[in-house]
């Protein structure tokens, strides 16, 4: 193994050095399952490390899950069996994820924006400027974190939100799921643990399993995750990162309360961990409160803050941005040129122009009072039709609404499917479970909706309640 290296001034240990090296080669395959690894003494000569290093690494990898000891024996390599629990064919359909053929269905499935609401005047005429500006350079390579005037942009974007950063801590992405995916691929490692609220949205998780890490879930509550839990999670574990959407959390709709903002993050400070913080909704707040995302409490470069586009503006786009901590960013760009090497060039030069005129302000402006008149209608319908049958907390913004069935005996997913037999799509919280098939929840997203539609669905999903109890 001579190409594993030792930086002797760095702070991580050296028998972890060694270990993430093994590591790496187990999971990537150079290092075939139920291969013995070096023995003890050997490997120390030849790195020049004492024998307790080679003890302390091996001991690492199996703690990790990547190696396990025969006695008397040695030290081998894992089979590594990473288990994605598989989302059903039919729980896809329910969630919209496919075309099907009820082409007029009511679909509270569909958490997208309508295309009628897209500023497409206003973008024709920003790539036509970019044209006659840029040339043919409005095509060409553009730097692997993203074009530099965009992410001056986005700094004196995020101001508003209360979050201090400069464009060297800013990464361009091409969507929030990208993301997601750049972090994992630069943090995670097999056998590493993650943090994630329980329920959550799956695409992370997925990104997550991807890279052979163990997810662990702990359940939301009504201002946010569950702390106590965490705390004793916390104790036992040491994770990478801990997942979090601190406003209209995907799916609950939970928004976290200030103090448990804080306290997350002095726990991140106490365990010497990151957090990802997801933000694609905080712009649908329909309250008087400011929104005060995670990263702008972060004093101490905890946060890993990505912020998607889609919802508010087009998410065909497919841009977005992450703020990184310092120790994180180049890891993160190295991640990015993997994926696709830069987001588009063109669309980022068209979008800078855009998030500095006032046709960005005026466009949140329509869509947040757009949504606010179909949430406050969506809830009196609700509360009219649905009470009798599920319980839900009014959360204040976003999209969607996170229902309760009241009896537990009914299944949530088998009421989706005659939900469809009544051309109604909705979905099932199954979906977003990280450790169990369904959930006696469903969520109803009412941004593709207008009123007319929301009123029918709801009655009609009033009914098939009625017929099931």
């Amino acid at each position: 193994m001579t190409n594993i290296t030792i930086d002797k001034s760095s702070s991580i240990p050296a028998y972890q050095q060694i270990g993430d090296q093994i590591g790496a080669m187990i999971s990537d395959g150079r290092i075939a399952a139920d291969t013995k690894l070096p023995p003890i003494r050997a490997l120390a000569s030849e790195l020049g490390v004492s024998n307790i290093t080679i003890v302390g690494a091996y001991r690492y990898l199996e703690q990790k899950k990547l190696a396990y000891a025969r006695i008397g024996s040695g030290t081998y390599a894992t089979e590594l069996l990473h288990k994605i629990r598989p989302i059903p064919a039919d729980i896809n359909r329910h969630a919209g994820e496919q075309e099907f053929e009820l082409k007029d269905a009511i679909n509270f499935a569909n958490s997208s924006t309508p295309a009628e609401l897209f500023p497409i005047a206003e973008f024709k005429k920003l790539f036509n400027q970019v044209l006659d500006r840029d040339k043919g350079n409005a095509f060409s390579y553009t730097d692997i974190q993203g074009y530099e005037p965009l992410r001056e942009a986005v700094c004196g974007y995020l101001e508003g939100y209360g979050i201090k950063s400069d464009a060297e801590k800013v990464q361009i992405i091409s969507g929030a799921q990208q993301g997601v995916d750049i972090i994992s691929k630069a943090l995670l490692m097999a056998g590493d643990v993650v943090f994630v609220e329980n329920p959550t949205y799956y695409g992370a998780v997925g990104a997550f399993l991807s890279r052979g890490a163990q997810v662990i879930p702990v359940n939301m509550q009504k201002d946010g995750i569950d702390l106590d839990r965490l705390r004793g999670l916390l104790k036992l574990y040491r994770p990478k990162f801990i997942y979090v959407m601190t406003y209209f959390q995907t799916p609950t709709c939970v928004s976290y309360s200030m103090a448990k903002k804080r306290t997350l993050l002095e726990l991140a400070a106490q365990y010497d961990t990151y957090i990802i913080e997801e933000d694609n909704q905080s712009e649908f707040n329909y309250g008087t409160g400011r929104v005060t995302p995670l990263k702008s409490l972060d004093h101490r470069n905890r946060v890993i803050y990505i912020k998607s586009f889609s919802k508010i503006l087009m998410p065909g786009l497919r841009i977005g941005f992450m703020v990184l901590p310092k120790k994180v960013g180049q890891q993160a760009a190295a991640a990015k040129h993997t994926s696709d090497i830069y987001t588009s060039g063109f669309t980022q030069r068209a979008f800078e122009l855009y998030l500095r005129s006032e046709h960005w302000q005026r466009h949140t402006e329509m869509m947040r009072r757009t949504f606010m008149e179909r949430y406050e209608f969506f809830i009196k319908q609700a509360d009219a039709y649905l009470r009798p049958y599920v319980k839900y907390t009014k959360p204040g913004g976003g999209l969607s609404l996170w229902l309760e069935l009241r009896n537990k005996e009914l299944s949530a997913r088998d009421i989706c499917g005659r939900l469809l037999e009544e051309r109604v799509v909705a979905t099932p919280g199954a979906v977003f479970s990280t450790d169990e098939y369904d959930l006696p929840f469903l969520r109803l997203s009412f941004a593709d909706l207008e009123c007319e539609k929301i009123r029918q669905g709801i009655k009609t999903i009033a009914k098939v309640f009625k017929e099931q109890s």
